[in-house]
């Protein structure tokens, strides 16, 4: 029985079809390549998942590693990927028969005050049956509902990609910031000591009336200047460490008691990589949040299957093969056997528009995941084009500023000079010396923005970029 049971439900199976759209990719008037801003790369590119080891610092990758273990986002998108892949199990299960085992057993005996016949009689009803119930899938409800669900589990991968993504960039971006405030206050220190010396001396050419009290006063202000700096300098460095605490998955604990986070100087970082030359467009369809948005589109696409298969009948089978007994001692007799073969046929008639509602519904959000696909296409382009502007204009403009420290660091040895001998005020050599701190935390602050474009330029490429043996440089 249940062998001609299952060849039924295969027949039947395999009679049906799938409604709704298939999924086909939005058409995108994209580039071929980078010619605009001279950037490419080898169609043989492909993505570096580890690209932080490119900077050669093993306190960020320490501190990179430990927050893809730890931190909070990348553990709340794993279990979310997870729950995805268990609602796959679910809806690959659904497709096939569901055998359940169903026992039963009963003993009562009626009231002889009734004219009922056979009255205060004792009747048991014992039974063990094997119970088969299948939905045939007739309009592919199951089959659509397979595919949401594997795009669902393929855009949360995606998008566990992408956060793991998003929070190295934020450790690297944090651990730069962090160097270079510690540049900074390393350049502040410097120039209290000096300016501490300046005052001393001027203090002293003071009171045995070598200078005015005027140029005394400058001397003390500039002093007290440089030293402002740096309470506002320590500060900042404070809340930097905290953010990466919390951004590793540090421990209250551990957010109250920093490690030193101590690495390479600012300036000891390498030189930025080339970006390789004939960087394909398709390299961005790696980016882990276009293949999200994709995948959501692929499983909002197969929604509108499931809601459109509401107007047509569904078809439920369900067998069964067991015994039946009035009595325990018999259950197990020949003459106990009972079978039963059923089919169940629902057809909606009038629904007041439930269907129709839920098909548009589904045809609208649909809509949203290709506005969606396209924005995250468009914001992709767009980032990957100001990270490379970014690049351009932090490594122009260190060059600017290495050449404009040399020329202040001469024009104050000139101003001291100048005024030792007499030929100027003192006044001269303060602004000198203001401009030459300004530029150098400036300097500092231009070599951050050139690292920080350097991680953007890898986050929004998805990653870095590897090339085959001897065909170019890899970041």
């Amino acid at each position: 029985m249940v062998k001609r049971i299952a060849s039924v439900v295969l027949v039947v199976g395999l009679s049906g079809c799938v409604l709704g759209p298939d999924h086909v990719r939005p058409e995108m008037d994209l580039p071929d390549g980078w010619e605009a801003t001279k950037v490419a790369a080898s169609p043989a590119a492909r993505i570096d998942p580890q690209w932080w080891h490119a900077f050669g610092d093993p306190v960020l990758t320490d501190l990179v590693e430990e927050a893809l273990a730890r931190n909070a986002d990348v553990s709340l998108a794993a279990a979310r990927v997870a729950e995805a892949r268990a609602i796959l199990n679910l809806r690959d299960a659904e497709r096939y028969p569901l055998l359940r085992a169903q026992a039963s057993g009963a003993r009562q005996r009626s009231s002889a005050d009734t004219a009922v016949p056979g009255g205060g009689q004792i009747v048991g009803d014992y039974s063990v049956a094997a119970v088969l119930s299948y939905e045939i899938d007739l309009w592919g409800r199951l089959a659509r509902a397979n595919e949401a669900a594997r795009a669902q589990l393929v855009a949360g991968e995606a998008t566990q990609a992408a956060v793991r993504l998003a929070v190295a960039a934020d450790v690297a971006t944090g651990y730069f910031n962090l160097r270079a405030l510690d540049q900074q206050i390393d350049v502040a220190q410097r120039t209290v000591q000096t300016r501490q010396e300046s005052y001393r001396l001027q203090e002293s050419r003071y009171r045995n009336g070598a200078i005015s009290q005027l140029a005394f006063r400058q001397a003390e202000s500039e002093l007290a200047a440089a030293e402002a700096e740096l309470p506002s300098l320590r500060r900042q460095r404070a809340l930097q460490v905290n953010a990466l605490s919390v951004l590793i998955g540090g421990t209250p604990r551990e957010i109250l008691q920093p490690a030193a986070m101590a690495g390479r100087s600012i300036e000891d970082f390498p030189a930025l990589p080339d970006v390789p030359m004939g960087l394909p467009s398709g390299l961005l369809e790696r980016r882990p949040d276009i293949r999200a948005a994709e995948q959501q589109l692929r499983a909002a696409n197969a929604e509108i299957g499931i809601a459109r298969a509401a107007y047509f009948p569904t078809l439920s089978l369900t067998g069964l093969l067991g015994t039946q007994s009035e009595e325990l001692s018999g259950l197990f007799n020949g003459p106990a056997k009972t079978w039963q073969f059923a089919g169940d046929l629902a057809a909606p008639i009038v629904d007041f528009g439930r269907t129709r509602a839920n098909v548009r519904a589904a045809e609208a959000r649909r809509e949203q995941a290709v506005v969606n696909y396209q924005q995250t296409v468009r914001v992709a382009f767009r980032e990957v084009l100001d990270a490379l502007e970014s690049r351009t204009a932090a490594v122009d403009r260190v060059a600017a500023q290495d050449r404009q420290i040399v020329a202040l660091r001469e024009t104050a040895r000139l101003a001291q000079r100048r005024f030792d001998e007499g030929y100027s005020d003192y006044l001269e050599v303060l602004d000198a010396q203001r401009s030459l701190f300004a530029v150098e935390l400036a300097r500092i602050t231009t070599q951050q923005s050139r690292l920080r474009a350097l991680v953007d330029l890898y986050k929004a490429l998805g990653g870095g970029w590897q090339l085959p043996a001897g065909d170019g440089q890899a970041g």
